[in-house]
């Protein structure tokens, strides 16, 4: 067995362990980036969609091409595919002849800390020093939207807008119509996977 092979296979037991200690708050995904096709080895926590066999995100394709790539990047905002706001840390795996072989990179949800964000605000706080190139965990839309449904939940006591009562959704729907907001494109769509119920339950909202 190689040496990068050893190194990777490690590292697997690494991103199980901290996977399943931070269950539902906590992806956690190991690059194999000798195959930036095929990048992703290992995951847990599954929170942004992908499965093993994936591609490398453009972090991982810019680590690749840039041995003097950061070893550790800590802290820096992400999004999941549904728009959930993400804290992200990235940490390159290098082998004896200090090539990157590896990654591990661990996305942290923070949405559902957004009702007790005073008290968890350092937890919560990303760092801009050394920012990463631009990266995708997949779709980001109507971050607007999204961002005006977080503040009415946190408004109202409640940790996310899906964990709200149908009578506050139905209010939430109607405030976000009164302020413009479903003028948004694919609003609609946005609204099923921010508050958990379906397209037609959000145009029953708009019709009580």
């Amino acid at each position: 067995m190689t040496e990068d092979e050893v190194l990777l296979r490690e590292a697997e037991k690494i991103v199980t362990a901290l996977g399943r200690m931070f269950p539902g708050v906590c992806e956690v995904v190991l690059h194999d980036l000798r195959s930036p096709e095929h990048a992703v080895r290992a995951i847990e926590g599954g929170l942004s969609g992908r499965t093993v066999g994936d591609p490398a995100t453009e972090l991982g394709l810019a680590r690749i091409q840039d041995p003097d790539f950061p070893e550790i990047l800590q802290n820096y905002p992400n999004r999941f595919p549904d728009g959930r706001p993400a804290k992200s840390t990235s940490i390159g795996i290098r082998n004896g002849a200090g090539e990157y072989v590896g990654a591990i990179c661990l996305n942290l949800d923070v949405s559902v800390l957004g009702g007790a964000a005073r008290a968890l605000a350092e937890l919560v706080r990303t760092d801009d020093a050394d920012r990463p190139p631009a990266e995708t965990l997949r779709a980001r839309t109507a971050d607007e939207l999204r961002s005006a449904a977080e503040e009415f939940a946190t408004a109202r006591g409640s940790l996310t807008p899906r964990a709200l009562p149908a009578a506050e959704k139905r209010e939430l729907v109607r405030d976000l119509y009164a302020r413009g907001f479903l003028q948004v494109k694919h609003a609609a769509t946005a609204l099923t996977e921010v508050l958990g119920v379906s397209r037609a339950t959000v145009y029953n909202y708009l019709r009580q």
